[in-house]
């Protein structure tokens, strides 16, 4: 069965096109909210309040949107309220020792789809810059598809871009160079 039809269905209350709708969605629903927020248990966090934000929400969805837009707008909403949260308060867990696990997701994420100083670099970006940059290289959003997302005009969103790569480009120069 197809998106559209899980779709229609979940929103007349079919409970198992609902859920399996939320199974097909999970892993990119989790995928936005590591790269936003930089941290496996907070993007574990997110997620979840995502796809319970969707389960409850199901109904207001048009399709004036796509689905994947509609989806990511909400996992942003939520990764920048809890980006702003963090930013705030001093985490304990930034100073404990963590050894690696061989399952450990997180590590699975970075190995397949960035290295290790992309991953720093954009984790330096400000949260704005963040936000385009993941959803246009690593959700494949279009720009007009970021700008609905993020509710942005269009030229805010190319603006965003550019600076977000002359950033990227400048932070990994650093990390080349051998700084931090």
């Amino acid at each position: 069965m197809g998106e559209t039809e899980l779709i229609k269905r979940a929103q007349q209350g079919d409970q198992e096109a609902l859920v399996e709708l939320l199974r097909s969605i999970e892993q990119a629903v989790y995928k936005s909210a590591f790269y936003i927020l930089g941290n496996e248990q907070d993007a574990l966090d997110a997620s979840q309040e995502a796809l319970i934000r969707i389960y409850r929400k199901i109904d207001t969805f048009q399709e004036k949107a796509k689905f994947s837009t509609w989806v990511q707008r909400i996992v942003s909403n939520i990764c920048m309220d809890k980006f702003r949260a963090k930013k705030e308060t001093v985490s304990i867990d930034e100073h404990e020792m963590i050894l690696p696990d061989k399952n450990n997701v997180e590590e699975s994420i970075l190995r397949t789809s960035l290295s290790e100083d992309v991953n720093k670099a954009i984790e330096k970006l400000p949260e704005q810059y963040r936000l385009v940059i993941v959803l246009r290289y690593l959700q494949d959003f279009s720009y007009q598809e970021i700008a609905d997302t993020l509710d942005l005009p269009l030229n805010t969103v190319k603006s965003y871009l550019f600076r977000a790569r002359q950033q990227l480009q400048d932070h990994l120069y650093e990390y080349q160079k051998g700084g931090t």
